[in-house]
């Protein structure tokens, strides 16, 4: 097993930026990852399994819900803390912060926001330990995205509601507890229902053969006649700006968390080009080696900056979503076109698992497609500077 040799780059001194809570929040999900998740992660991915003994270590280092209030459970950060964590544990990999990310922002956000007290008190302390796990239920088999179009649905019947559709693409579904599912009820309206599992007629069925996220645990949900208790409805927000409001949040996680996956691959790029020996020098003593460095580090620190001043902006409450959109784009296309380039500089070791390139390459596939493409990104910042949708 090869040592965790990480070193972050911060060519701008961004920590200049940062107060030491930040600081101290960063090295301690950093020093989790080196101990907990690097040492086992390409096992791991290998096998297409989810390591669920991180489970609790997540919840330690604030992976789940660290800006949820102290009474409720979590550990009461701001927004750059809650970043900083995402970006350290998906320097990791992708599929574990996809893990803390739902949870954080998919699961216990809408509770915590959307609905009562009784439920807060109930699933937001479980949710922070990891002793209850979470899913979010939005995207359906037919409807990605264009969600407001989803059929799944829930009918009032006296003293309970009874749900019937699917999800698919849902990351924590074989092993979730509880399930925040968007539905719509009889006059179209879209609602959020918490879906305990256990719950007749309600399923997890596994996705397999995945070559993305293939150290997290992704599946469906199947709701077959669901009774669902009417207190497990959230009742402080409804229509799709509901479940909008959520994805807010897990994308504003995935700008930072993109930055992660990307400084792993460049961090790994610079050490093999000063170590690998070719012609009688080191590979990074040529030119071409040096462009794609340099070109890495410059891509890496605007992303930085990009995150930092969002996150100022999200603990001031002004962030919009299409700057939120703006960030995640540009964040995880970075993020890709830095693995490619770093897998390049690898040559064929590049591809092997000794070295974390091929893993981030292929799960940042999948990031740069969930919780809305490359493409309807694009969309949101041009409608939100032409004020002209072009979706349709």
């Amino acid at each position: 097993m090869k040592p965790d040799l990480f070193q972050a780059p911060d060519y701008y001194n961004l920590d200049d930026l940062l107060t030491d809570e930040h600081k101290l929040v960063r090295e301690s999900a950093r020093a989790w990852v080196k101990r907990e998740v690097s040492p086992i992660i390409e096992e791991y991915a290998q096998k297409a399994e989810f390591p669920k003994q991180i489970i609790k270590g997540l919840g330690e280092i604030g992976g789940f819900g660290p800006y949820i209030p102290v009474e409720y459970g979590g550990a009461g950060l701001d927004q750059i803390s809650y970043g900083l964590i995402m970006q350290e544990i998906e320097r990791g990999d992708s599929g574990v912060r996809s893990t803390s990310s739902v949870q954080s922002s998919l699961v216990m956000y809408p509770i915590w926001k959307y609905g009562t007290e009784e439920q807060r008190m109930k699933y937001l302390p479980k949710l922070a330990t990891g002793e209850f796990m979470g899913c979010f239920g939005l995207t359906e088999p037919d409807h990605g995205s264009d969600p407001g179009s989803m059929i799944t649905n829930f009918k009032d019947k006296g003293d309970h509601y009874l749900l019937n559709g699917a999800k698919m693409w849902i990351s924590n579904a074989p092993f979730a507890d509880i399930a925040v599912v968007w539905a719509k009820d009889e006059t179209g309206r879209i609602h959020g229902l918490i879906v305990e599992r256990g719950m007749e007629g309600f399923t997890t069925p596994e996705t397999h053969n995945k070559w993305s996220l293939r150290a997290s645990s992704t599946g469906e949900l199947i709701f077959d006649n669901v009774k669902v208790p009417k207190e497990n409805l959230l009742p402080n927000k409804s229509g799709l700006g509901a479940p909008l409001g959520c994805l807010d949040s897990a994308r504003y996680g995935i700008a930072w968390g993109a930055i992660g996956a990307a400084m792993d691959c460049y961090d790994t790029a610079l050490r093999y080009a000063k170590e690998r020996i070719q012609f009688g020098k080191p590979i990074g003593g040529t030119q071409l080696q040096q462009k794609k460095l340099a070109e890495m580090i410059t891509e890496i620190t605007k992303a930085q900056l990009l995150t930092w001043r969002l996150g100022v902006l999200r603990n001031e409450g002004k962030a919009t979503t299409a700057q939120i959109s703006m960030a995640k784009r540009n964040n995880v296309d970075m993020a890709i076109h830095i693995a490619r380039e770093a897998r390049q500089m690898l040559g064929g070791m590049g591809i092997t698992g000794e070295y974390s390139i091929m893993r981030h390459m292929m799960n940042l596939e999948s990031v740069i497609t969930y919780e809305g493409t490359h493409d309807i990104h694009l969309l949101i910042t041009g409608m939100d500077v032409t004020g002209i949708p072009a979706f349709k």
